[in-house]
């Protein structure tokens, strides 16, 4: 038996979320199927990390094992058939305990927002034509740095076992018209980016307090945070693993 980890980034707005789901297109889906055609076989795939409906990626893993020996060839043939917005843009050789969620050291995510029309980038990032004061939101996202309890900013029934994440970075940087805030983590909950940047935003423009922002952090409360944040303004934009495991590339 072969190991394999396959990187892969995709337009996500035509997708109900990365998982595959029952009579509904996903980003797993489309490429489960494509991969049965190709090897001649169901393939069970892993995701590294899940995204929900309309959420892009510029890069996001799958591990999967096969009784075949894979090469570059695949990568070619796999985009030949894919649709036009979903790429695989990697196939590393790994080994039998490589796990692709498990593994990840830290996931980063970026999420963009502009103020002024743009038909260039109105699916890949949130319209908001108002004023934001950008070191207010610089102080509101330095407080998010290190070890919190996230509860306040996971949707409900976020199925898991603890609501602890670490923050290594967390930081708002206008360029050129164009607003993003970026912050890198060991895991994120359940719409956790969408609602810190919804938050943020929120109180930005009502100019409150960055106490008050600390509170709805200690309160876990999620009726506290603001998740109208869009989801095509969101990226997956790394997942950092042990050098060795994404060394092997095709």
């Amino acid at each position: 038996m072969h190991y394999y980890f396959l990187s892969l980034s995709y337009h996500g707005s035509n997708y109900a979320g990365f998982q595959i789901q029952d009579n509904v297109m996903t980003i797993q889906g489309e490429l489960a199927r494509v991969m049965a055609i190709y090897l001649k076989q169901p393939i069970d795939l892993t995701g590294s990390s899940r995204t929900d409906a309309g959420v892009h990626a510029k890069v996001n893993y799958f591990h999967f094992q096969s009784e075949n020996e894979l090469d570059a060839r695949m990568v070619y043939n796999l985009n030949a058939m894919l649709p036009k917005d979903i790429s695989v843009t990697g196939l590393f050789k790994v080994g039998q305990s490589a796990h692709s969620r498990f593994d990840a050291l830290s996931r980063s995510y970026g999420y963009y927002l502009f103020n002024k029309k743009d038909p260039f980038l109105q699916d890949r990032a949130w319209f908001y034509p108002y004023p934001l004061d950008i070191g207010h939101l610089g102080e509101m996202s330095s407080v998010l740095l290190g070890q919190h309890d996230f509860t306040s900013f996971a949707k409900k029934n976020s199925q898991v076992h603890t609501h602890m994440c670490s923050i290594s970075t967390s930081e708002w940087v206008l360029n050129d018209g164009l607003l993003k805030y970026t912050v890198e983590g060991n895991r994120f909950l359940r719409g956790m980016v969408r609602g810190l940047v919804g938050t943020m935003i929120n109180f930005a423009r009502q100019k409150r307090s960055v106490d008050e922002f600390i509170e709805v952090l200690r309160v876990k409360d999620n009726t506290k945070a603001d998740f109208t944040a869009p989801a095509h303004g969101l990226f997956l934009e790394n997942i950092r693993f042990p050098y060795s495991l994404t060394s092997s590339e095709y």
